[in-house]
């Protein structure tokens, strides 16, 4: 039984472009305020918990680590820094997870963290995310989480102190063979064991009066008014109130600590010298029309060195999202297909950039080059979702084929005329997994999400972007020289051959017909500029 989601009703397609069968959620979060504080203290606390596995309880240890400020300033937001959270299972649970065929894992933490200042409180979630991890023939399973995690702002003075409370383990389960194991997802519950010592105590802040403002002592006999529901800091959210029924929208003082969530990864608010990125007359927008920021690295092998791929628009037509259910109707495989293209003034391709390299470990030099998109862009989204636990997992693949083309070139600060047609003989060359289905040289990108609501979805998806890696195979050269020179071989011998690792990020997109300020500018231009990361 297959579904397709209609195409006519705007709504339907916007949610088809932000959601796969309501799984995936995607919020708009606002960047904290800067850091007030005048020191830094190191929370290291192993603490014992209780974990559910399908077989029963077992017994787990958990250590959270983080530095916090040692002092803060009341209205003023800070942010934990290097979080992390490392949770071992014993035995008994790796047992539990091998049991449907599963030989390795990845895991998402959810730590809630409670926040009390005096008898007003607050509630957060750290998120982390683990590296893959084989799963032990013997002994227990350690998993280590790393994740950016919400700022805090303490509306008044006084002692502030962070506790760890429930933790939750997201976990999506591989076998050798790459087939789904039974189950393939399980989210696992972890309470802390009774008689904790100071109920999980990580550490206290102590906040500080500010001096520029009207007095927010405790003993301040005028309450302030809490501020509507912005998602700005001092506002309270309806997702974040506090234990007990204090705090947020139950903190009718306005008293208790304000937790607002970190803005994705590699995020940054449009800048003004990134390149448009806009529909035109030439290229007119239609109800799946997305466009986004993509920008990353590239690594050159023989050169031992890697170039940066510059901020590049992509203008995407994305693809409704079917859906293939089970037998058993408890959830679905769930396909998407979509199609895009690079595109700078007018053109399919990125904007010119620049790399600098030893070439032969001595010879400086400096090449100037632009990536042409030769055919069509497609991006393959493929995965499976559960109605029962409502886990959801995907993994997109980006094909492009791209031509690398030489405009300048200096050696050793000699500048070297390439000619107009200098170029790879063919495009890049990624091996391809599906090579009857997508034949021809191209670039192959992949990216991989996974989603336990009520947390945010981790990994790349296509309408909120992130992560893309895959590994090219760079081509000869030709018609290169001008002037009678042939430079053929020597950018042949210096830069074409395999295992050039490729990380792009792609930024948030914006759906140009459904205008989001949180995602596009006024004139429907992407707003979130991605960051380049290694």
């Amino acid at each position: 039984m297959r579904g397709h989601r209609a195409a006519a009703p705007r709504l339907p397609r916007v949610r088809a472009r932000t959601t796969a069968i309501g799984a995936f959620v995607v919020l708009a979060a606002m960047v904290p305020a800067a850091v007030s504080a005048t020191g830094t203290q190191e929370a290291d606390v192993a603490l014992p918990y209780v974990c559910r596995l399908p077989s029963g309880e077992l017994p787990a240890t958990v250590r959270v680590t983080a530095a916090f400020p040692t002092a803060a300033t009341a209205g003023k937001a800070f942010t934990p820094a290097d979080v992390t959270t490392t949770v071992e299972l014993p035995a008994e649970a790796v047992a539990d997870l091998a049991r449907g065929r599963a030989s390795g894992v990845r895991a998402v933490t959810r730590l809630g963290v409670g926040i009390a200042q005096g008898e007003s409180a607050a509630e957060a979630t750290w998120r982390g995310t683990a590296p893959p991890a084989a799963l032990p023939a013997s002994g227990p399973l350690t998993l280590t989480a790393t994740g950016e995690v919400p700022s805090v702002t303490a509306r008044v003075d006084g002692s502030l102190a962070f506790s760890a409370r429930a933790l939750d383990l997201d976990l999506a389960l591989d076998t050798p063979d790459g087939t789904a194991a039974d189950p393939a997802a399980l989210t696992v519950g972890c309470a802390l064991a009774e008689d904790v010592p100071k109920r999980g105590l990580l550490a206290t802040v102590r906040i500080e009066p500010d001096p520029e403002s009207p007095a927010t002592s405790p003993a301040s006999p005028t309450p302030s008014v809490p501020a509507p529901d912005t998602g700005t800091p001092g506002a309270p959210h309806s997702d974040q109130t506090g234990q007990d029924g204090r705090g947020g929208r139950d903190d009718p003082e306005g008293r208790a600590p304000t937790v607002t969530e970190r803005a994705p990864r590699g995020a940054a608010t449009r800048r003004p010298d990134a390149p448009p990125c806009r529909y035109d007359e030439r290229h007119p927008s239609t109800s799946a029309s997305l466009n986004a920021y993509v920008t990353g690295y590239t690594n050159v092998r023989k050169l031992a060195g890697a170039s940066l791929i510059p901020l590049s628009c992509a203008l995407i037509e994305q693809g409704p999202t079917d859906i293939e259910l089970f037998p058993d109707y408890s959830g679905g495989y769930l396909s998407q297909h979509s199609q895009g293209t690079l595109w700078y003034r007018g053109k399919p391709q990125t904007p010119p950039f620049q790399a600098t390299f030893l070439t032969f470990g001595f010879v400086p030099t400096k090449a100037t080059m632009v990536l042409e998109q030769t055919g069509p862009m497609t991006m393959d989204g493929k995965g499976e979702t559960s109605f029962v636990t409502l886990f959801t997992k995907m993994e997109t693949r980006v094909r492009v084929p791209l031509v690398l083309r030489v405009t300048a070139l200096e050696v050793n600060g000699t500048p070297l005329d390439v000619g107009t047609g200098c170029r790879t003989r063919s495009p890049l060359r990624s091996e391809e997994p599906e090579p009857a289905k997508f034949p021809g040289d191209h670039l192959v990108l992949t990216g991989r999400s996974s989603h336990q609501p009520p947390a945010l979805p981790v990994g790349y998806l296509l309408s909120s972007g992130g992560p893309l890696t895959g590994e090219v195979t760079i081509p000869a050269f030709t018609h290169c020289g001008g002037k009678g020179e042939d430079l053929d071989r020597l950018l042949t011998a210096s830069v074409s051959g395999p295992g050039n690792y490729v990380k792009q990020t792609q930024g948030q997109t914006c759906a140009v017909q459904v205008f989001n300020p949180d995602q596009c500018t006024k004139d429907l231009q992407p707003l979130v500029i991605p960051v380049p990361e290694r």
